[in-house]
């Protein structure tokens, strides 16, 4: 009777090749497609339109550097972009899954979506942003923001795959590490600032291919007011619950008040506990706790005199069978506590 493992060393040895040399292993890592870094990179450039197109990236690391007089569109998702030592850019980048990091840069023009944002040793620099976390400027000088405003067919689904929620969007949030006393450092652009006039959309043959439009109505990331002054003392917080049409009926809520003249203030996606939900519904908490299990709800705070009894009734009349939270307090200029700002406490956590 024969020995199984002297059987199978017999075959091992017969299926090695001849000289007695055994073939190296194959491992997963080495029969990935090799990533050159120049690939990823916009340097030393001066009076040019370049750019990637949507999937020339697909959630790699990007590199602009050294660049004056350029308009640089990068239409599709990154893992983190630095910026460097650019002078007079006009920059678009796709969604960034981590930061964005602007460095000794003057007299830039840049619509971006991220999910940290931070800026060092700048000045003059005009952004139209999107940012999951709080913005930071450091040792800078007359930086700009204003919300993100942009669509393009594949940009929805770029935010996904960057792991970004097009409704957490901390833009106006700005933090100064370097505050100068007397001073500020930044500050935010006109509201009716046209995104065009700032971010032109590129005019090579191959980046027009991409459809870019600008219009608030169509902006995949809602065109919110921030920090800005409040234009009325009401306000009003609407929470929608995961479902199959929760996005689609955000953004028709949106469209519906935004058209009747009241502001839309901000915006959360989050997944809310028990103990959430007991601040921010309050009493009504118990009918809603069944419908956090099914995923993070999306809030919209509105403002305008109204805002309360208009969200009402365009609820019931538009959404009716569809179950949403509308508040019923009225903030106050005075600053009274109102159900966003118990739910702006809650963590995020998409």
């Amino acid at each position: 009777m024969g020995c199984f493992f002297s059987n199978r060393r017999k075959a091992e040895k017969e299926s090695q090749p001849e000289g007695g040399e055994e073939r190296p292993k194959q491992y997963s890592w080495d029969q990935r497609e090799k990533v050159d870094p120049k690939d990823y990179m916009f340097s030393g450039l001066k009076d040019e339109t370049v750019g990637r197109l949507p999937g020339q990236v697909a959630g790699q690391q990007f590199l602009i550097q050294d660049c004056e007089n350029c308009n640089i569109y990068i239409f599709d998702h990154s893992a983190t972009i630095t910026i460097d030592d650019c002078t007079n850019c006009v920059i678009f980048l796709g969604p960034v899954k981590g930061s964005v990091f602007f460095r000794n840069c003057r007299d830039c023009k840049c619509t971006l979506a991220c999910q940290q944002f931070r800026v060092r040793d700048c000045r003059k620099l005009e952004v139209f942003l999107c940012c999951a976390t709080q913005p930071i400027i450091e040792s800078s000088t007359n930086i700009k923001f204003g919300c993100f405003q942009w669509y393009y067919p594949e940009l929805a689904f770029q935010f996904k795959d960057a792991g970004l929620s097009i409704f957490n969007n901390t833009w106006s949030n700005v933090h100064d590490f370097t505050p100068v006393s007397g001073e500020l450092n930044w500050s935010l652009l006109p509201e009716d600032a046209v995104v065009q006039d700032h971010v032109p959309l590129p005019t090579t043959e191959e980046l027009k291919a991409v459809r870019v439009a600008t219009e608030a109505n169509r902006s995949i990331v809602p065109v919110s007011r921030g920090q800005r002054p409040k234009s009325s003392d009401e306000s009003c917080l609407v929470v929608l619950f995961a479902g199959d049409y929760t996005i689609a009926n955000a953004r028709k809520l949106i469209d519906e008040m935004v058209g009747k003249g009241f502001f839309l203030v901000q915006t959360k996606e989050v997944s809310m506990k028990a103990e959430d939900a007991q601040r921010v519904f309050g009493e009504k908490a118990p009918d809603f706790l069944p419908l956090l299990n099914k995923g993070p709800v999306i809030a919209l705070e509105f403002n305008g005199d109204g805002a309360v009894e208009g969200c009402q009734l365009i609820v019931n009349e538009i959404f009716n069978g569809t179950k949403m939270f509308v508040s019923e307090s009225k903030e106050t200029a005075s600053g009274d506590v109102d159900s966003f700002y118990n739910f702006a406490d809650i963590q995020m956590g998409i």
